[in-house]
């Protein structure tokens, strides 16, 4: 005959009462109220809360298992208490959702390689360290406060501490949204309730002023190192991204229609790009082409590696680690466009289409009818700026007005290149 056996319960008790057959199901000696009914396959079964004269389910053995139940136990009895249910996940401690958490970011597809390796450091050297064994039920403002937020700021910027916040608040709407935990404790928790602190913005450490010494060095670079000086120029030209830049690839590269296409997978904001090149730009990636072919070189990549494919982050950090001499960075020229064009009165709006910064959605909508001719205009008196500093030098051409049509490059002493049609360097890149 079935019955029900009073045990103090343990996961090796449950499976010492499985292989008797007349026990139907378990009542804790330790906890009131709690009971494990086995299933039809003995090695699995069911946790209840007797409350009352109600049963409530709380979640199926083994996948949450005694201790677990254990210490998701006082929540539970809040929620039964408030008509709120009983069921809980089978997560009971911060890691494990933060484990699930991990596992969906690495296989997202939308999600760039940088953001997945930083959400992953942080959720492997900061939030797992600190808040694995915290029971979701546990988690609050002060255990928070206590374990994460106050010893992380003690030794790691502002900037970093609320990256993470902000990784963890991630987690768990995503866990609520998808309804695979019934409480959402980070509920209503904001990064102020910890710091007031503001994320503080990096001063820029190029200046308009120092232009001429920067092109400088870029002419000198490019003399020994063109690959690196390219780089560079392509970053200070466009204001683009060092990850948009690096993996730039010649078939996305138009000499004929002057224009460079960054697909949307290899953009920050997963959303295609266009760039008008100046014939100071043309000149510069021509005469490239042609000395990475008369190398040997005929891949597809405007910056190789050594193992074929494009240069690395890595690699790409320390072309500039070495070429800043840790006065500058990458980023910093990035900047340094974006300024110049606020100072040679490029319209607000002009400026952050070239960045590629997210816009809003009217913008995509309303804005499309001669935004890539406006770029161009913005791109050209940048150029010819940077052409009052030094920039001929590199790039071998002098501007020239002529009668009605504006802005003409020509030739000086011979040196660079005709634009190369978009058909020869596809054909190359084979």
């Amino acid at each position: 005959m079935s019955k029900t056996v009073a045990v103090k319960i343990s996961d090796a008790e449950i499976s010492r009462q499985a292989a008797n057959s007349d026990v139907y199901s378990l009542r804790d000696l330790a906890n009131r109220g709690l009971y494990l009914r086995f299933a039809q396959n003995r090695a699995r079964g069911s946790w209840y809360l007797l409350s009352g004269r109600k049963w409530h389910k709380i979640g199926e053995y083994p996948g949450l298992n005694t201790k677990q139940v254990s210490a998701a136990l006082p929540d539970v009895r809040l929620r039964v208490s408030a008509n709120a249910g009983a069921e809980v996940s089978e997560w009971v401690t911060v890691g494990a959702l933060l484990a699930w958490f991990a596992e969906r970011m690495a296989k997202d597809r939308n999600l760039s390689d940088k953001r997945k390796k930083t959400a992953a450091s942080a959720i492997k050297c900061h939030l797992v360290p600190r808040l694995g064994d915290v029971p979701l039920a546990g988690l609050d403002r002060q255990t928070l406060d206590r374990l994460l937020m106050w010893p992380m700021q003690e030794t790691l910027t502002i900037d970093f501490v609320r990256l993470v916040f902000q990784l963890l608040a991630l987690a768990f709407r995503q866990a609520m949204r998808l309804k695979l935990i019934a409480v959402n404790p980070m509920q209503g928790i904001k990064f102020s309730d910890f710091s007031k602190a503001k994320v503080r913005v990096k001063p820029a450490r190029l200046r308009g002023v120092q232009l001429a010494d920067l092109l400088a060095r870029l002419t000198e670079e490019h003399s020994s190192k063109p690959g690196d000086a390219v780089l560079a120029l392509m970053m200070l030209c466009h204001g683009s991204r060092i990850g948009e830049t690096r993996q730039a690839r010649w078939a996305h590269i138009s000499l004929a229609e002057h224009v460079w296409f960054i697909p949307a997978d290899r953009a920050k904001t997963r959303v295609e790009h266009h760039l008008p090149l100046t014939n100071q730009v043309c000149s510069i990636l021509s005469a490239y082409r042609a000395h990475q072919q008369a190398g040997g070189y005929h891949g597809e990549f405007l910056f190789p590696a050594r193992n074929g494919k494009p240069l690395s982050e890595s690699q790409a950090s320390a072309v500039f680690k070495r070429m800043g001499q840790g006065e500058w960075t990458s980023h910093d020229l990035r900047k340094l466009a974006r300024t110049g064009w606020a100072d040679l009165g490029v319209d607000h709006l002009i400026g952050e289409l070239l960045l590629n910064h997210a816009m809003g959605h009217n913008v995509k909508v309303y804005i499309q009818s001669d935004v890539m001719s406006r770029k161009r205009a913005a791109l050209e008196l940048w150029c010819a700026h940077l052409d009052s500093k030094g920039f001929g030098l590199i790039h071998g051409y002098t501007s020239a007005t002529s009668g009605d049509s504006g802005n003409a490059l020509q030739a000086t002493d011979g040196k660079g290149c005709a634009p190369v049609a978009a058909s020869t360097i596809g054909e190359d890149s084979k």
